[in-house]
């Protein structure tokens, strides 16, 4: 298990909401949170493997965001 952390453009509940489905459905990521209080509202996972990261990236483009691994 892995702890990768990306910068997001996720400003609210809603957008959060518009991921999720997409993140839930990531095979190998099992957890993921984002703070909003954070200025970069970063989101913390934990994932399987480094294919996992370009899902997670993948998903956030789908669901017109973006995330970047820091």
């Amino acid at each position: 298990m892995e702890i990768i952390k990306f910068k997001t453009n996720l400003k609210c509940n809603g957008c959060i909401s518009a991921v999720t489905p997409s993140l839930n459905a990531i095979e190998g990521l099992k957890k993921w949170e984002v703070n909003l209080t954070s200025p970069d509202r970063l989101m913390n996972t934990e994932v399987e493997t480094a294919e996992t990261v370009d899902s997670i990236i993948t998903a956030f483009k789908n669901a017109g965001y973006e995330a970047i691994v820091i």
